[in-house]
């Protein structure tokens, strides 16, 4: 009856004259045979499956008719461990793997890999995957945090993320870009908690289908809810202590039956900034000393509510609602020491005191079609509409004092700059195999509109008084057009290829609207049409060795803030401002990767990319002021090592090495200063896991950035962090205790220098980063039955959106 319910089937080989059969017999560890457990058969160049049977009531099993080739074999059956054997031969004889022997689930054999849980870090064909939830130092970490840690990956002072020394990375949240800007983005990753991450990809080179911007490649945040199991829930509870403390909680629940899929997830987390940060100016003959330090509480609810409703067999509906709602409440304490250069003596101090309130609301929707045609062809369709709404305002009081304290002068302003996107999307996706290998289509059309207003206000006697001159309303229009097509198929057992190609019809227009028409500038619109091709090529002489090369043409647009012409102030001598005539940055990236034994992986890559991106810091009168700029091109190469390691049945690794040189070049025109700079630098991330008696679990973890450049022109120092944790599962480990202390030694701040144009300027900073963590979490229900695993297709404008600021606890 059992052999009914999950059926053998055979997958006959073109080349009849060299089949041979595989056998074994697979006993449990008190030696009794092992009935009806599944028994697959994987090839081993791409790990899909060949074969699959049952064994007998004495637990053995024959696979029949197996073409010559190297194969890989996998048994699995309820309550034993995982088998998952070495790569062998088949060559046109008969087989006999002999006896094998499954423990229970939580006993490591000699002879096989258990899978009980997944490894912290995955190293696949297309990407690098950081399971974030078999982690020990992941727990209680944000978003945020986790990048921090992930191979590769450096972030900023201004919370850039650029990866293997590119900037241009994309943020996607389950298979989606997010529209927000670098400041809105990062506190929104300061507002996800590690509880409701599952993992982050690390995707370097993607294909045609993804969206093509993002010219150092994709980061994609997954979260759990394609974790949430059967009739579940599951509770966690946090707390983190450092200069400031932390605490968190969250819920997630899951329930199926033949008809739907229901499931839904809450989480609350109430955090306090620490942010310090010192500075040194000299310009004109003037040196100016400023430090500061940021402080305040956060808080944020995240949550998502969806089902999947199964319509017959082949097609499945799916509606997914999501939101994340935060306020952020700062006060930033500043002086700024005037002088001039060479001299002792200080001639004034410019003392700013700054509150900032922001309050963000972002919602989500969409509705997810799936129909399964049979004979590997799918049809998948996505519409969605997204609204992300902030309002936000500051204050700030400037005061000059001499030596002595003395008042000199004061003045103090208010603004406020609430700011609203709407983006619409839908897109469709096709595949269906064809001439031997499988082709893909699709088309995407999305909609982004945003309204950004800034007004400023002189506060004269305690009364705020509108600055016409400096108050101002943005608006950006932005509609995107796309079609793609890929196509892969296997040429022989050694060689694959795949190739595709993107188009994207992008029309745009910026307007700035002030109180003063006649100062009004013309609209900046932009109609461009551009395509990316992309292409790979994959060589396996043998099941030890597979050899890939990857080409793919990306770009990254400004995003919707870097356009705004808004001058943001910090106090009276810094501003940070948008540049409305932005242009996008194009890369074309080329990678070689070598894989051996499926273990050990090496690349090398090379990438170029025209009129890169990148933020400046420049002078304007007295003030130091930020703004973004294109210089003409960034040059970039790469060498990135990883391996796993097991050096004992109880301490396994994982290091992963990345080397880099790149070099920006600018020459000097009306709109930039002359850049040539070079750097060579290098990221070394290592995990390692000691598996302990009594259920313990030891990680210590690592990261170490040797010196580097941050965008086009900030040079910066040498930093690193160690974390350790420790976890215990009880209550029939349904229960989990995980405790850790980040940034052990108190290192992972920066440090760094800049020198364009006429000013020098040197910074460093440190947040609140040496924590420790207590975490907490339980499983309630049944684990047996999987939610389905679904995109959405808003991701890629989820990234691009926003301004605001500070760093969370």
């Amino acid at each position: 009856m059992k052999n009914l319910l999950l059926l053998c089937f055979t997958i006959f080989s073109f080349s009849l004259s060299a089949q041979s059969s595989l056998k074994g017999k697979v006993l449990d560890e008190d030696g009794n045979p092992v009935s009806f457990a599944n028994v697959i058969l994987n090839t081993a160049s791409d790990s899909t499956m060949y074969k699959a049977e049952l064994t007998n009531d004495d637990g053995s099993f024959e696979i029949l008719t197996v073409a010559a080739g190297n194969y890989w074999l996998e048994i699995s059956s309820l309550g034993l461990t995982t088998y998952k054997s070495d790569h062998f031969t088949m060559s046109g004889s008969k087989k006999d793997l002999g006896t094998i022997n499954m423990a229970a689930a939580s006993t490591e054999l000699k002879e096989v890999t258990v899978q009980a849980t997944r490894p912290i870090l995955e190293v696949k064909p297309d990407k690098l995957v950081f399971n974030v939830e078999g982690s020990v130092n992941a727990v209680g970490n944000d978003a945020l945090e986790l990048l921090r840690k992930a191979p590769g990956v450096v972030i900023d002072n201004n919370d850039n993320i650029s990866l293997a020394g590119r900037n241009g990375v994309r943020i996607f949240i389950n298979g989606k870009p997010s529209p927000l800007g670098a400041d809105d983005l990062a506190n929104y990753l300061k507002s996800l908690n590690s509880d409701e991450i599952d993992n982050i990809e690390i995707i370097t080179n993607p294909s045609a289908k993804y969206e093509a911007e993002g010219n150092a490649g994709i980061i994609n945040i997954r979260m759990k809810k394609d974790k949430n199991l059967g009739a579940n829930a599951t509770v966690n509870l946090g707390y983190g202590i450092g200069k400031t403390w932390s605490a968190n909680g969250g819920v997630s629940t899951n329930y199926r039956n033949k008809f739907s899929n229901t499931f839904a997830s809450y989480a609350y987390r109430r955090g306090n900034a620490y942010w310090s940060m010192e500075s040194w100016r000299d310009f004109l003959g003037l040196s100016y000393a400023a430090q500061s330090l940021t402080q305040g509480p956060n808080d944020s609810h995240n949550f998502r509510v969806g089902s999947d409703f199964y319509i017959g067999k082949k097609s499945t509906l799916g509606v997914l609602v999501s939101g994340n709602i935060s306020t952020r409440d700062t006060r930033t304490e500043s002086s700024n020491e005037i002088g001039t250069v060479g001299v002792e003596r200080i001639d004034s101090t410019l003392v700013s005191n700054t509150s900032r309130y922001s309050n963000s609301a972002n919602y989500t929707f969409n509705i997810n079609y799936k129909l399964d045609l049979g004979k590997d062809k799918s049809l998948n369709v996505d519409a969605d509409y997204g609204m992300f709404r902030r309002d936000g305002n500051e204050l700030l009081p400037n005061q000059y004092v001499d030596e002595d304290g003395n008042v000199l002068s004061q003045e103090t302003s208010f603004t406020t700059s609430p700011s609203q996107i709407d983006i619409y999307t839908f897109k469709l996706d096709y595949e269906q195999p064809v001439w031997g290998g499988k082709i893909g289509l699709g088309i995407k059309n999305a909609l982004v509109a945003t309204n950004n207003e800034f007004d400023f206000f002189n506060r004269i006697n305690d009364v705020d008084v509108l600055d016409t001159g400096r108050s101002s309303q943005f608006e950006y229009f932005e509609n995107v057009n796309a079609a793609y097509v890929t196509y892969s198929r296997a040429l022989n057992k050694q060689w694959n290829i795949s190739a595709g190609v993107r188009m994207e019809q992008t029309n745009t227009k910026g307007t700035l609207t002030t109180y003063i028409p006649e100062d009004d500038p013309e609209p900046t619109v932009r109609n461009y049409v551009d395509f990316f091709p992309s292409g790979g090529l994959t060589f396996t002489p043998n099941f030890k060795h597979n050899f890939s090369l990857t080409y793919s043409r990306r770009l990254d647009r400004p995003n919707y803030q870097n356009l705004n012409p808004f001058k943001y102030r910090i106090n009276e001598l810094s501003f940070s401002e948008g540049n409305p005539f932005l242009r996008p940055q194009y890369a074309n990236n080329f990678q070689l990767s070598h894989t051996y034994n499926y273990r050990y992986n090496t690349s090398i890559g090379f990438s170029h990319t025209k009129d890169l991106m990148t933020r400046v810091s420049d002078v304007q009168g007295q003030a130091l002021s930020l703004t973004w700029k294109n210089i003409t091109d960034q040059y970039s190469y790469n060498l990135t090592f990883s391996a796993p390691l097991t050096i004992t049945k109880w301490w396994g690794s994982f290091t992963n090495f990345t080397a880099y040189h790149t070099r920006n070049i600018a020459e000097a025109s009306d709109e930039i200063e002359a850049v040539d700079l070079k750097v060579t630098g290098a990221t070394l991330y290592s995990q390692h896991t000691f598996t302990l008696p009594w259920k313990l679990k030891l990680e210590v973890s690592g990261w170490y950035s040797t010196p580097s450049v941050w965008g086009g022109v900030f040079r910066t120092d040498a930093n690193y962090s160690i974390d350790m944790g420790i976890s215990k599962k009880f209550l029939n480990d349904k229960a989990n205790l995980r405790l850790s202390l980040g940034d052990i030694f108190y290192s992972a701040g920066w440090e760094g220098n800049n020198e364009y144009g006429q000013a020098l300027y040197r910074a460093q900073g440190r947040w609140d980063s040496r924590r420790f963590r207590a975490n907490f979490s339980y499983f309630f229900g049944n684990d047996k039955v999987k939610s389905r695993k679904r995109k959405t297709g808003l991701e890629d404008e989820k990234g691009r959106a926003g301004s605001g600021g500070g760093q969370g606890g």
